[in-house]
């Protein structure tokens, strides 16, 4: 078996985390490049995306796609379209990433859209 990256470590002990404690609820999953940020909420159940944002909607008007402000923009549209989604109640799944800068950016304006996490 090959020795799994600090990352790849972090991810799958999120993961398991998140499923032990989910409850039924849909997963809002964070995925953070070098240029962009993505987010989704998939409801593991069915196998379906609710709702997804990025920093290359063009619903999230910015000039770059690699700050927290942009971050905080995926974040406002997320919740939107979870709201009118029927959803309001998810679990966070950082993945391998660490809660801090554009991460944390975007789950703290995820939740000032109305998300509880």
């Amino acid at each position: 078996m090959a020795k799994l990256s600090l990352f790849e470590r972090r991810r799958r002990r999120v993961r398991s985390t998140i499923k032990a404690r989910a409850a039924g609820r849909p997963r809002l999953s964070v995925h953070r490049s070098g240029k962009h940020i993505y987010a989704q909420l998939i409801d593991d159940a069915a196998g379906k995306t609710i709702a997804a944002s990025s920093s290359l909607d063009k619903d999230v008007k910015l000039s770059s796609g690699a700050t927290t402000d942009a971050a905080a923009a995926v974040g406002k549209a997320l919740a939107a379209k979870a709201k009118k989604a029927g959803v309001d109640k998810v679990v966070f799944d950082r993945g391998g990433f660490l809660f801090h800068g554009r991460v944390k950016a975007l789950a703290d304006a995820a939740r000032e859209g109305g998300l509880e996490f």
